[in-house]
């Protein structure tokens, strides 16, 4: 079983990604580069993650990255600034699609936590993932936060991922957390997510 995490430089995506390759799965690593909507320090803070989980583990978590701040930029301009981030994770999942199906990837994981952000209540998570044509694996759903931190200092990443950075600069002050269907693939047509998402897969690169 092979599967794509994506990672940001936070807490639980590195957690998720943990928790599959202790299942068994071989996992890879894919972060959405968010420049220029996020500093230097969060792509140092993913490539220090990845080593943290090849230390711990002893898997090889390659790490992949692709470009997202254009994807950022044009969904920000063409869309309802509040769908800003269920659109985002549209774009990230179709990306990671692309990229998972070229690296023989049968699925991908993410570290949701049901209703712990705008875009993981449940009507969210079911629309960012519709239409993917690969299952979304969300190990972390049913955990706390509390529960999330316990992992991660125990496998030695909570320390890396609280170092301060500026993940994402173009979050919206009331991000909606019922999204529309109808809103979201009028939103996609317009944003053009699929052609970013392609756009994002073929500048993809491996970081270590």
């Amino acid at each position: 079983m092979r599967l794509l995490a994506l990672v940001s430089g936070g807490i639980d995506s590195p957690v998720a990604a943990y928790i599959m390759d202790r299942a068994g799965a071989d996992v890879a690593l894919l972060h959405m580069d968010n420049r220029p909507f996020a500093d230097d320090t969060s792509v140092e803070k993913v490539k220090a993650l990845a080593e943290r989980l090849r230390e711990v583990t002893g898997s090889p978590f390659p790490l992949y990255s692709a470009p997202h701040g254009i994807a950022q930029e044009k969904i920000s301009k063409a869309c309802d600034r509040n769908y800003q981030c269920v659109l985002c994770k549209r774009a990230m999942l179709r990306t990671a699609q692309e990229i998972a199906r070229g690296l023989g990837c049968g699925g991908i994981v993410m570290g949701d936590s049901l209703g712990q952000v705008a875009s993981q209540t449940l009507k969210n998570l079911r629309y960012v993932s519709h239409g993917l044509e690969v299952p979304v694996v969300r190990p972390l759903i049913g955990y706390d936060k509390i529960e999330i931190e316990a992992v991660a200092k125990e496998i030695g990443t909570y320390d890396i991922s609280i170092i301060k950075s500026v993940g994402c600069s173009i979050v919206p002050s009331k991000p909606v957390t019922e999204a529309d269907l109808g809103k979201m693939a009028a939103f996609d047509a317009s944003a053009g997510i699929e052609g970013l998402a392609s756009g994002a897969a073929a500048g993809a690169a491996r970081l270590s």
